[in-house]
């Protein structure tokens, strides 16, 4: 019997009302929107109207199965009862005081227990800020003010840490070039950073061998939150922790895509490894905005000291009253099991799909933040995205996106998952997957189907 072809019954995706309203708000806003990675072109950025568990809607009232979850931030799954519920009543508290109230030492005192490394705890409102303070914070204590960055990483909007190796543009000769990632960005903050690849611990010690006294830490995300979900290899974390400490240099574990999702204790926990400091984001408080910085309490005790960290709206009663139950669920209910298995079956699913048809692929990271890698091999490094069938990839997300799954368009980002996806989400995503695939074959994009040729 012939094969059915799912994506000949497919009915086309329309963004009228988003398109119509694009228009309206590219006249107000630059690209029509409140951040630059939301725009994904005049006729393509779409507007959501609701979300509810594991899915949104927008305008056009399309429904996806979403897979980018904010990059990553709710990790309970949209509008959740709980989180909800907490956050009104931290509203009845009455707004902004810019005081101290009870509700931070509650927040913190769960991190702590969550988090051993964190014996201290300081709220902020954003990954950004959080990593901010945090480099501050490792500059301050050490007196030096150099730090090493592993290519691929990303560690949020401001200058010092907004250089990367644009690897579309380079052509797998010698290294790539490091790049500003912006205009704008002052050129002699370069000066202060050094790159290497992840995974390669003797590259690591032989830029400390060479600049211990200039380097102030290390700032690594262990799963890369912007790249595929590509996670260093427990043996490599565990020598960057030994030659953090031979070399007199501080060790910042960036969890602000990983933390709270990938365990209860963070990377930390996964790799058995403890940083002299942290930062969190994302999954603290299921969307709420919330950051955090906490690590050992030598360090931590700097704060006030000499180093300067606040803002009006850090530790804002309604975000930490969500966070409060957020953690609550994370630490006390089997969420984070139940997200794991989910993003296994996902991936089981989709190699079956690929497979099938003979293209090569991988999977890389953390089942709930998965990357989706058109080569045999999962990348060990950034660079070997350069090596994948990344036009594949990028080809099929705009199927996809027409048959209801939304993941980003750029193959780079992991799909993130919730605990609110459940097997009706399942089923969608992959019927959609496979319609997605067939149908970037058909259009004969990137050059994935290599085994069955």
């Amino acid at each position: 019997m012939e094969r059915i072809r799912f994506w000949e019954f497919s009915v086309a995706r329309t963004l009228t009302k988003s398109n119509e309203h694009f228009r309206r708000a590219v006249q107000r806003m630059p690209l029509g929107v409140a951040s630059n990675f939301r725009y994904w072109g005049d006729e393509k950025t779409i507007y959501v109207k609701s979300g509810r568990g594991g899915r949104i809607t927008d305008l056009d009232d399309n429904v996806y199965v979403d897979y980018r979850l904010g990059y990553g931030p709710a990790i309970l799954g949209y509008a959740h009862a709980e989180v909800d519920a907490a956050a009104r009543a931290g509203m009845e508290m009455g707004g902004v005081f810019a005081l101290a109230t009870e509700m931070e030492l509650k927040v913190a005192d769960r991190i702590s227990r969550m988090v051993p490394s964190a014996e201290l705890v300081r709220f902020s409102n954003s990954g950004t800020e959080a990593v901010m303070a945090a480099l501050r914070l490792a500059r301050a204590y050490t007196g030096k003010d150099d730090y090493i960055l592993l290519e691929g990483g990303y560690h949020g909007l401001f200058d010092a840490v907004m250089w990367h190796a644009p690897m579309h543009l380079w052509n797998q000769v010698g290294d790539p070039e490091i790049a500003p990632y912006s205009e704008g960005v002052p050129v002699s903050s370069r000066s202060h950073a050094y790159f290497v690849q992840a995974n390669d611990a003797n590259a690591l010690e032989e830029v400390m061998k060479r600049h211990a006294d200039k380097i102030a830490c290390l700032l690594i995300e262990p799963i890369m939150g912007n790249c595929l979900g590509i996670a260093a290899e427990h043996e490599y974390v565990r020598a960057a922790r030994e030659l953090c400490d031979k070399y007199g240099i501080l060790f910042i574990m960036d969890d602000v895509k990983s933390g709270f999702r990938v365990a209860r204790g963070g990377v930390q926990e996964l790799y058995g490894v403890q940083a002299d400091l942290c930062t969190f984001a994302k999954a603290v408080a299921n969307g709420y905005p919330i950051s955090l910085l906490a690590g050992r309490e030598e360090i931590m005790r700097k704060l006030g000291q000499g180093v300067a960290h606040g803002g009006t709206y850090t530790a804002h009663p309604v975000s930490l009253a969500a966070a409060d139950k957020t953690l609550e669920i994370l630490e006390e209910t089997d969420a984070l099991d139940r997200v794991a298995v989910y993003g296994q079956a996902l991936r089981d699913g989709m190699s079956a799909i690929l497979g099938a048809r003979g293209i090569a692929h991988s999977f890389v990271g953390h089942p709930s933040m998965s990357g989706l890698y058109f080569a045999t091999e999962p990348p060990r490094a950034y660079r070997d995205w350069k090596s994948s069938d990344y036009s594949f990839y990028n080809a099929m997300a705009q199927h996809l996106h027409d048959e209801g799954v939304l993941c980003e368009p750029d193959s780079r980002e992991p799909w993130f998952i919730c605990a609110a996806h459940d097997d009706s989400c399942l089923a969608d995503t992959l019927r959609g997957f496979e319609i997605a695939v067939d149908a970037t074959l058909r259009d004969g994009a990137g050059t994935a189907r290599k085994a069955s040729a």
